[in-house]
């Protein structure tokens, strides 16, 4: 296990980090000769013509080159992880699941074997959309590493710590954390905990982004200084092992003779990271009625339309809620965009019960939603000279312009909760008339 607590800070920056003194050349990037007879080898997390602020790129220093494996052939250990959004009618019914079992002592699971695939839209091959899916693991990575060739791998952990040990460094995540780990880049994931269990949105699309302020200004919501990168950390061991790599909506498995993490030192901006979620500086208004939720945006994928996102990060995190003649809790909505929802810690305000933490709701296009049955009657009766303090929660929403197709085996899962629509029955007349 490689351990390794350090971290640079900013997002999207030039980082230089080296794990043995001298690894990095001075003024070039491929010399004729790398320091300690390392190979270089660039990664490009973006077209070579991209714009020099939107240009991703790091070049790694590394024992061994990546191209050295065996021959890839398909991998069936993990049939519930796949881009099978289907093609056939999706129901505009609201649904809901409970949280995704976790796998007994008789069937364990790592990392890659323990991802369910729930929903999602687009498609690796166009390059646009998202793959949603849940995790729930008891076993760590012994002898295998992974990558994603189809997209970037937002990780949101709900229970367990997660190590994830990559490329380019170790990033040691925590429930109220997230990962993101760049399209290719190799991983190992263990459980110092003994089990995890969260979600993954694989974004098909553009790099996730800081979104731009506008009227907020300079400071506010997710700050760059917050994010954290980890610096290069490497081992040198060969062996028996595998890598498995998911390539256009499938699994392939290669033997691998050494382990990839090999990379003694690194220059450049692709690079996996990490954000504590409980830095994120909420705005909310002090007058009356409240935003629209794009005011919790962590992060975005943006899209070929101005002003509208392949994917949406939008967390609800702990606040004060002071509005007056409001109500207060999310409003009735139906939105163009759809809606996938998690919750990873507390309880959710617009929810009495039954959005328990680790599981999810799908709302899609023009789907209506809102407070159930219990959080309006209290909502609407609730004395507005006192502030609500939100101090126990965290529950986030990946949002995107395309519909959310739910898989198959979401749809007919056993902790799919068929009876959502009831908590809403509850919701009273009380139109008078004139």
């Amino acid at each position: 296990m490689i351990e390794s607590n350090a971290y640079q800070t900013g997002f999207g920056n030039e980082f230089a980090t080296e794990a043995i003194p001298g690894t990095l050349p001075v003024g070039r990037n491929s010399p004729q000769r790398v320091a300690h007879g390392l190979y270089a080898e660039q990664i490009s997390g973006t077209a070579f013509t991209a714009p020099r602020h939107a240009n991703r790129r790091s070049w790694l220093y590394r024992i061994r080159p990546a191209a050295m494996h065996g021959a890839f052939a398909p991998y069936a250990a993990a049939p519930a992880f796949h881009n099978d959004f289907g093609d056939g009618p999706v129901t505009p019914e609201q649904l809901r699941w409970n949280p995704l079992p976790l796998p007994d002592a008789a069937t364990p699971r790592d990392f890659v074997d323990g991802l369910y695939t729930m929903a999602g839209n687009g498609s690796p091959a166009a390059q646009s959309g998202v793959g949603i899916h849940l995790y729930a693991a008891n076993r760590d990575m012994d002898g295998r590493w992974f990558y994603d060739a189809d997209g970037e791998l937002l990780i949101v952990p709900q229970q367990g710590r997660l190590h994830v040990e990559t490329e380019l460094g170790v990033l040691d995540v925590e429930p109220q954390e997230i990962a993101v780990i760049p399209r290719g880049i190799r991983f190992r994931v263990t459980l110092p905990d003994g089990a995890a269990r969260g979600y993954v949105c694989e974004n098909f699309g553009a790099l996730l982004k800081l979104p731009d302020l506008g009227p907020i200004g300079s400071n506010g919501l997710a700050n760059p200084r917050d994010f954290l990168t980890p610096h290069a950390a490497w081992e040198d061991i060969e062996g028996d092992f595998e890598l498995i790599a998911k390539f256009q909506g499938h699994l392939w498995r290669a033997p691998i003779g050494h382990s990839p993490l090999d990379v003694v030192g690194w220059h450049g901006n692709y690079a996996p990271y990490k954000y504590d979620l409980r830095r994120f500086n909420t705005i909310g208004s002090i007058s009356y009625d409240h935003p629209d939720p794009s005011i919790f945006l962590v992060l975005h994928s943006p899209s070929d339309s101005a002003g509208v996102s392949n994917m949406d990060f939008v967390i609800f995190p702990p606040r004060w809620l002071v509005a007056q003649d409001t109500f207060r809790p999310p409003w009735f909505h139906r939105n163009v965009a759809s809606e996938f929802m998690g919750l990873v810690h507390g309880a959710y305000d617009a929810k009495a019960e039954g959005f328990a933490p680790g599981g999810a709701s799908l709302h899609n296009c023009m789907t209506g939603h809102g407070p159930d049955a219990a959080t309006f009657e209290k909502a609407s009766a609730a004395d507005l000279s006192r502030p609500d303090v939100i101090a126990d929660t965290m529950a986030f929403m990946f949002e995107t312009r395309a519909v959310i197709r739910p898989t198959r085996q979401a749809v007919e899962a056993a902790h799919r909760q068929r009876d959502y629509q009831a908590c809403w029955t509850g919701l009273k007349k009380h139109f008078a008339g004139s």
